[in-house]
């Protein structure tokens, strides 16, 4: 049975979600700040997090990098009343695996937790190159002509989209759902704003704006 830890400092919030996952047939656990929510979220009984932006003593972001940074995988979904582009970009590139707006119904929040839980398919282990760009999957490195260059790991997961399908245009929806297993549009941003990373870091000629249908890597 999976475990799932809420990081919720709104008792009311944190009530309604555990009743709602216990009555779906998961354990759950709470945190009520940050610091504890990351305490208990690298003990390794937990199969997921819901994790709240606006925590004390830590907030959601500061505790999903210290996750991360500690070798954590644990598939975690953030719960947040922001909704500016900013915030989406700086907790999907922390490593997060979904965003849910405030205020959200049980309904939707359990469906991403269903397929967040699905998830877990092993990362490939080969070396993709097309023309001087090359990423070596194992050691998830990036070079540009032999040169090497620092990709965040979502730069990194969608520069590999684009690798691996060169010549094939690419939707704005496609990569949501294969970069950051988002089945849904947030609302913002977020993918143009990643394609102008890459295109800083790996050649703006290499991925070729197609009006209305997406990206294509050339």
């Amino acid at each position: 049975m999976s475990r799932i830890l809420i990081v919720e400092d709104e008792p009311r919030i944190a009530a309604f979600v555990k009743r709602g996952l216990e009555a779906a047939g998961y354990t759950t656990a709470i945190a009520e700040d940050g610091v504890d929510g990351l305490e208990r979220a690298v003990a390794g009984d937990i199969d997921l997090v819901l994790l709240d932006v606006g925590l004390p003593l830590m907030d959601g972001f500061e505790v999903l990098r210290s996750l991360r940074g500690q070798g954590s995988t644990v598939p975690v979904i953030m719960l947040t009343a922001r909704s500016s582009t900013r915030d989406t970009v700086e907790g999907l590139d922390a490593g997060a695996n979904d965003y849910v707006a405030k205020p959200f119904t049980f309904d939707e929040l359990l469906a991403r937790v269903r397929s967040r839980l699905r998830e877990g398919a092993a990362p490939p282990t080969v070396t993709v190159v097309h023309g001087d760009v090359v990423l070596d999957i194992l050691a998830r490195r990036a070079s540009v002509g032999g040169n090497e260059v620092e990709l965040s790991a979502r730069e990194f997961a969608l520069a590999e989209q684009f690798l691996r399908n060169p010549g094939q245009v690419l939707s704005r929806e496609q990569l949501l759902s294969r970069v950051w297993s988002l089945d849904f549009d947030p609302g913002s941003n977020v993918v143009d704003v990643y394609v102008r990373y890459l295109r800083g870091k790996l050649g703006a000629e290499h991925i070729v704006t197609v009006r209305g249908a997406g990206y294509r890597w050339e």
